[in-house]
């Protein structure tokens, strides 16, 4: 799994186990819903699926999806769902995550040399019947690397990679830290790095790239136009299970088998991927209009009795936050740089604000106990890595307004202004999801209000899931916070999400004891687990301390099945890089 897919709502993502955190009661508020939740199974029963049959599936979204086909260039959660019939990873994993030999190509790692050896097994091919190759697994790194395709992507990490920075930089036209032993067409790839990292052995580890793209297929297509090229929108070519059909663009993706796949032919003839409103997922469920649809889950209640259905429920690796703009991303130099003149470079203001909102209460009343706040930026999934000591910022409004008075924030009438006795006026980013987002924000501002805070929504109102990220990615200078949510890798590594190389680090907060941090969360010592998980519970109470970026919530994620589907499940072994393995799913006999 990748780090650092945008969540429109929670997207499928794995989950190593069905555990709830929550903090806190809220007035009105009922665990009912979690309670239930957490009893449903994380599979369908297992049954003997027939050949045949279509299945529709929802893709709730009040917006229509980018529709980017290469995972490369793909940074939203709605274009990755609704790619997930064809775009296998090349690693499969047990249910720790640790990649086995049974994907589509097998790893081998040697400290001693320093290399990392990717097989890519005979008789997987592209759904145009061409074996994926070694430079098919070479190209996947150029175009995260390449410059001309401003790929989300490139993160510092992968400069581990030997000749990896230099290509980044246009200093050299191949990325010499890449060998192919048999040739362009051979089937292995060793990457000679300038050290192994202990994640490694690990999906999601954020140095090994894990999947390949198509290079007889868009050799041609200059870098600079290969995200609006058809071959990326329209005909997108894939080694996994379905091939596509139709696209109708940011509506519906029509999957058919590829008859080349290597594993064997799928059980469904056909998968339909159909956008439908958050608003009317739960009739859409009841009216048994799809055969898969995620609950939204404001409306679990209504839809809990339907029958005919299954429910499937695990609490994803992801979460949401609230993140302070404090610097810009320079793309010449590849890296974040912090203002330190931004507004939101005070950590008294940033604390006092996440103080000041009521995030358990709010999601328990809105969702039934679905949605709770989670303490660190370091889901529970993780393990030991999770400090279950570290509470986070629960609500204390009265110390959100110490905190204000203390720094200088003064009252002048109704708002206050800055220590300077400036007026204050701090503009927030949130977009438009599901029904429950308008009254939600609406509530965050109010509390911010009550600790004299003039917080306003850029442009008035809730952001359109597209424009959010095109302002979040590009700086956009009239936004100092935005509430945003990711879909986390499967190894714990931060690097990839908050180093000072990464463009993914949207605060662009960069400071000496972050990267500190980071870099020995990663290092040789972290070979030894108890000192990794040492520097992991540190760099929590670092950032919770400098609420640059401040975790808010997650969701249980429940998704209703026409009651005939077998072959469905949120078992990291029986998915692949966080997608549901679509071979597996079929109509039971």
């Amino acid at each position: 799994m990748k780090k650092g897919k945008f969540l429109g709502s929670l997207g499928v993502v794995s989950a190593a186990a069905l555990t709830l955190v929550a903090c806190g009661k809220g007035n009105n508020s009922s665990n009912e819903g979690a309670k239930t939740a957490s009893k449903f199974p994380i599979e369908t029963a297992n049954k003997t699926a027939k050949q045949g049959g279509t299945i529709k599936i929802a893709l709730e979204s009040d917006t229509p999806f980018t529709g980017v086909f290469n995972e490369e260039l793909q940074m939203d959660q709605p274009s990755a769902d609704v790619s997930s019939p064809g775009q296998e990873s090349l690693f499969d994993t047990d249910d720790h995550y640790k990649i086995n030999d049974k994907g589509a190509a097998t790893l081998k790692l040697d400290r001693k040399a320093k290399t990392v050896t990717i097989t890519v097994k005979k008789g997987v091919k592209w759904s145009d019947g061409k074996q994926v190759t070694a430079k098919d697994v070479e190209f996947a790194y150029e175009i995260i690397a390449n410059k001309a395709t401003k790929s989300q992507r490139y993160a510092s990490q992968f400069n581990i990679i030997n000749g990896m920075e230099e290509y980044h930089e246009g200093k050299a036209k191949t990325i010499s830290g890449i060998e192919m032993p048999d040739g362009e067409n051979g089937r292995v790839v060793v990457l000679h790095c300038k050290e192994l990292k202990p994640g490694m052995y690990n999906s999601g580890n954020g140095y090994i790239w894990e999947s390949a793209a198509p290079y007889h297929y868009l050799k041609n297509i200059p870098f600079s136009k290969l995200e609006s090229s058809d071959q990326v929108r329209k005909k997108p070519l894939y080694f996994g299970p379905y091939q596509v059909q139709k696209v109708v663009r940011g509506q519906s993706v029509t999957w058919v088998p590829n008859k080349y796949y290597w594993r064997g032919k799928p059980k469904l003839d056909k998968i339909i991927y159909q956008v439908v409103s958050p608003k009317s997922a739960s009739q859409s469920i009841k009216s048994h209009k799809f055969d898969i649809a995620r609950v939204v889950n404001s409306q679990w209640k209504e839809v809990k009795d339907t029958k005919d259905v299954n429910f499937v429920a695990q609490i994803p690796l992801a979460y949401y936050y609230m993140a302070f703009k404090v610097g810009k991303w320079d793309a010449k130099q590849s890296k974040n740089v912090m203002n330190p003149k931004a507004k939101m470079n005070d950590k008294s203001l940033r604390q006092a604000m996440a103080y000041a909102i009521n995030t358990d209460s709010v999601y328990k009343h809105y969702t039934d106990g679905l949605s709770f706040q989670i303490p660190t930026l370091i889901p529970a999934q993780y393990g030991d890595y999770f400090d279950k000591s570290n509470k986070g910022y629960t609500f204390n409004l009265k110390k959100a307004n110490q905190i204000l008075d203390k720094a200088g924030y003064k009252k002048k009438g109704k708002w206050r202004t800055t220590p300077e006795g400036k007026p204050l006026t701090i503009n927030l980013l949130a977009k438009a999801s599901t029904p429950i987002d308008e009254p939600i924000i609406q509530n965050y501002i109010q509390q911010w209000g009550k600790a004299g805070l003039n917080v306003k929504l850029v442009g008035g109102r809730l952001s359109e899931f597209n424009s959010f990220y095109d302002k979040v990615q590009h700086d956009d200078p009239k936004v100092d916070v935005f509430l945003g949510g990711w879909t986390l890798s499967s190894e714990p590594s931060q690097e990839q999400l908050y180093s000072e190389g990464t463009m993914q680090n949207y605060s662009r907060f960069v400071t000496p004891e972050n990267t500190k941090l980071l870099k020995e969360m990663d290092s040789q010592k972290a070979f030894d687990h108890k000192y990794r998980v040492e520097k992991f519970h540190e760099w929590q109470k670092y950032m919770n301390d400098q609420a640059y970026v401040v975790p808010t919530y997650n969701s249980y994620q429940i998704d209703a099945l026409n009651s005939k589907l077998t072959g469905y499940s949120f078992k990291p072994s029986k998915m692949n890089n966080s997608h549901q393995l679509w071979y597996r799913v079929g109509f039971a006999k």
